[in-house]
């Protein structure tokens, strides 16, 4: 640590309690803001934005300027790395389209060894962030983790049911094993690439972690998640590593004991006794206010962050939401958020 005072977000990963919290949301950078739409008009499409390191960069800080959250998240996508691996990537409308993975001559066309080379706009673009943040400001890297990943792989984008990733791991675990492998090396690559650049924290986003039962979750996302945990901490022990495993409900428990994580972001719909019973006990939580409630604003935001802090505030605790900033969320909403908890002590 070379700043003059550990920053707020560290602190807490590190195991303090802190009142009030440090804060910052997921997407907070993003289309609700109007300086990134006219930035976004700038772009190609959405890719092009991402691989570029000035804009990329810009996109990061915004919010930042705006809000003072206590971090900023590098501005990516966590689809970038099949792009790397060599699949074809569009954004269109409804989200994302990739040519989908569904076979082991498919699996051989990708390739991990130049995922770094590919990548090294995000890696200029962090180190791009980490020179114009405040000193108390911390910069968080991510991914996506491996079954996220290979879902959207083998999908081809969303999807409502995962039929074709759910029957390739059930019909032949082996070759489901090589895809998630080379994702695990290719992640390691992105994640490392982060964090020489200037990334202080990094979170891997589970997103469709919940739509497993409890043994393919123990294969498809606890196995690969520690993996990725433990070759991150031979390189970089002091960096920590948030998961999000989103919609794991009960097997949260499971997945804070096992993956080596140093922080569990919390999804919406985790009840906060649980969580501050069965999780916080055991490492720092981050989370969980309602993107919905964030939207609507006004006294149910009020207290909805009230609920939040009594519940959570006694032990470590990054407030967040449960998942990503909503397209159309108010700015004001956001900056009342920020009030709303620098302005307090946390309720009794």
């Amino acid at each position: 640590m070379t700043d003059a005072a550990p920053k707020p977000l560290l602190r807490v990963l590190g195991g303090e309690v802190l009142d009030p919290p440090p804060w910052w949301l997921m997407r907070q950078a993003g289309r609700y803001l109007p300086e990134y739409r006219a930035l976004r008009a700038k772009a190609a499409d959405f890719v092009a934005l991402c691989l570029n390191p000035a804009l990329a960069a810009e996109v990061t800080l915004q919010p930042i300027r705006r809000f003072g959250m206590d971090a900023a998240i590098l501005f990516s996508d966590i689809l970038l790395v099949p792009r790397a691996l060599g699949q074809p990537l569009g954004f269109r409308d409804d989200g994302p389209a990739l040519e989908p993975i569904g076979d082991a001559g498919a699996l051989a066309r990708l390739n991990a060894g130049e995922v770094g080379s590919r990548l090294a706009p995000v890696f200029e673009a962090a180190a791009r962030v980490k020179e114009a943040l405040p000193p108390a400001t911390a910069l968080i890297g991510f991914a996506g983790a491996p079954w996220t990943v290979a879902s959207y792989m083998v999908e081809g984008g969303t999807s409502r049911d995962f039929v074709r990733v759910k029957g390739w791991a059930y019909a032949d675990p082996e070759g489901f094993s090589r895809l998630i492998e080379l994702i695990e090396t290719a992640t390691i690559t992105f994640l490392a690439g982060q964090v020489a650049a200037g990334v202080e924290v990094v979170q891997l986003f589970d997103s469709w972690a919940g739509i497993l039962p409890e043994p393919q979750f123990a294969r498809w996302v606890i196995a690969p998640t520690q993996r990725i945990v433990a070759a991150l901490k031979t390189r970089f022990p002091t960096v920590p590593v948030i998961g999000f495993p989103r919609g794991a409900g009960l097997l949260y428990e499971r997945y804070a004991v096992e993956t080596g994580v140093d922080g569990l972001g919390l999804d919406t719909v985790v009840p906060l006794g649980f969580a501050r019973t069965r999780l916080q006990n055991r490492l720092p939580v981050q989370g969980n206010l309602d993107p919905a409630v964030l939207r609507v604003g006004g006294a149910a935001l009020a207290g909805a962050v009230a609920d939040l802090r009594r519940e959570l505030g006694g032990g470590p605790h990054i407030l967040n939401l449960g998942h990503g900033v909503l397209p159309d969320t108010p700015p004001d909403n956001v900056a009342l958020l920020s009030r709303l908890i620098t302005e307090s002590r946390v309720p009794v």
